[in-house]
């Protein structure tokens, strides 16, 4: 049995999804069992309720072999660690008594850089995986960079305004990558059950690029121009607190942001193991362009 967290989500929802077809026995825990998809309801257990109460995780970690676990970040929070690390020791104590053979992370880039004490939910989220690797037999965690997927964030200023609009330096080359590639490679460690001990799996994507790189693809693969615009990381802290972020949750993406433009995503050298598939124009062409194209009211 694999136990899936956040099966809604946009890494959790492919994961789900990719080890049905597979034919693995898949256990969710689901705030909300009704947002997910009719198709898979009949061919997963579904234990609702929260996978920070220590009564669910109790009733979801029974039996399982492997878990696959990520913390939704909680855009409200008064605590960035008590929302990461907090959250979590339910789960690492679950994990132990239980004695779940392989634990797969959602972590971030940053281990060994001067920044990565100083880095928002990047912290935090290095903070939550130590813990729950020290209490897992066999823990793998997924140190990533930003996704592409964050650009549809950006598809209303994209589509109206012919640009979009971040805190890094335009120069600034740095890794990203699918969610579909963060979800494959989860799944592999899932279903492989050979591999032992604790380490980081970096991450990078295909290629590092700028900003102003990403601007390009996108021009060409939408057929106009459009630009990006940087802004200081004063406005973007400001436009976070606009956008419903609590004070500390917007202090810390400001942060996070802030060692980005210091390397905090460059310490990892791209490797053929570390690489993944999805180029950024591929991605545009899969992802960004429908959802540009969709009437806005869609």
């Amino acid at each position: 049995m694999i136990v899936v967290t956040t099966p809604t989500g946009a890494i959790g929802s492919q994961v789900v999804q990719t080890l049905v077809a597979q034919g693995e026995a898949v256990r969710v825990i689901a705030r909300e069992p009704s947002r997910l998809p009719e198709p898979l309801r009949g061919r997963v257990e579904v234990v609702a309720g929260s996978h920070g109460d220590a009564a669910v995780l109790d009733r979801a970690f029974a039996g399982a072999e492997a878990v696959f676990w990520v913390v939704p970040p909680d855009f409200r929070t008064a605590d960035l660690m008590a929302g990461y690390v907090d959250f979590s020791r339910p789960a690492a104590d679950a994990i132990r008594r239980h004695g779940v053979g392989r634990v797969v992370a959602i972590s971030a880039l940053g281990r060994g850089t001067p920044w990565a004490d100083r880095a928002g939910p990047v912290t935090a989220a290095l903070a939550m995986s130590d813990l729950v690797g020290a209490r897992a037999t066999n823990f793998r965690a997924l140190t990533l960079p930003g996704f592409m997927e964050n650009m549809l964030m950006q598809k209303a200023a994209i589509r109206d305004k012919g640009m979009f609009f971040l805190p890094y330096q335009p120069t600034l080359r740095v890794p990203m990558c699918a969610t579909r590639d963060i979800a494959a490679a989860a799944v592999a460690l899932l279903v492989d059950r050979t591999w032992r001990g604790k380490a980081d799996a970096p991450m990078l994507g295909p290629e590092d690029l700028t900003y102003t790189e990403v601007a390009a693809i996108i021009s060409e693969v939408l057929g106009r121009t459009i630009r990006f615009q940087p802004i200081s990381i004063d406005a973007y802290r400001e436009q976070m607190k606009s956008f419903g972020s609590s004070a500390a949750m917007a202090e810390g993406l400001a942060a996070m942001m802030d060692a980005k433009n210091h390397g905090l995503d460059n310490g990892e050298v791209r490797t053929p193991q570390n690489s993944s598939p999805t180029t950024y124009r591929a991605w545009c062409e899969a992802v960004l362009r429908p959802a540009i194209l969709r009437p806005a009211a869609a």
